[in-house]
């Protein structure tokens, strides 16, 4: 089934930034497209980003385009969320995941498009 560790979570002003990054381990996921989603205390597990599996092709929920980044090094076995101009609107337990399917490529995700989950790591934007 294979293990996914989030890291990089924490307190930051509004404005600022963070970098998560989320080690994969126990199975092949160089084949398998990665996503960030998030839950807000109250609120549904949202969408938040996705890459292929070869990095290819990336696509984003429409709250945090042009402010968040994805992108992997399948050689790390490492898929990193840089997130800039923080908003406390973005505060949220963030998880990463991976597809339930090698090989593919999406317009968009949802989560039961992935199998496997993370534990998650805490972001809280203050303002």
């Amino acid at each position: 089934q294979g293990q996914l560790v989030e890291s990089g979570g924490g307190l930051v002003q509004a404005g600022g930034s963070l970098r998560l990054s989320c080690a994969a381990s126990g199975r092949t996921f160089s084949i398998y497209a990665m996503g960030w989603f998030r839950q807000a205390p109250g609120k549904e597990r949202e969408f938040v980003a996705a890459i292929s599996w070869n990095g290819g092709s990336t696509s984003y929920a429409d709250s945090v385009k042009g402010r968040f980044t994805i992108s992997r090094d399948n050689a790390k076995n490492t898929v990193y969320l840089q997130m800039n101009s923080l908003k406390p609107e973005d505060t949220a337990v963030y998880y990463c995941a991976a597809d339930r399917l090698s090989f593919r490529q999406k317009s968009s995700w949802t989560t039961a498009d992935f199998a496997s989950w993370g534990q998650g790591t805490q972001v809280t934007v203050s303002s």
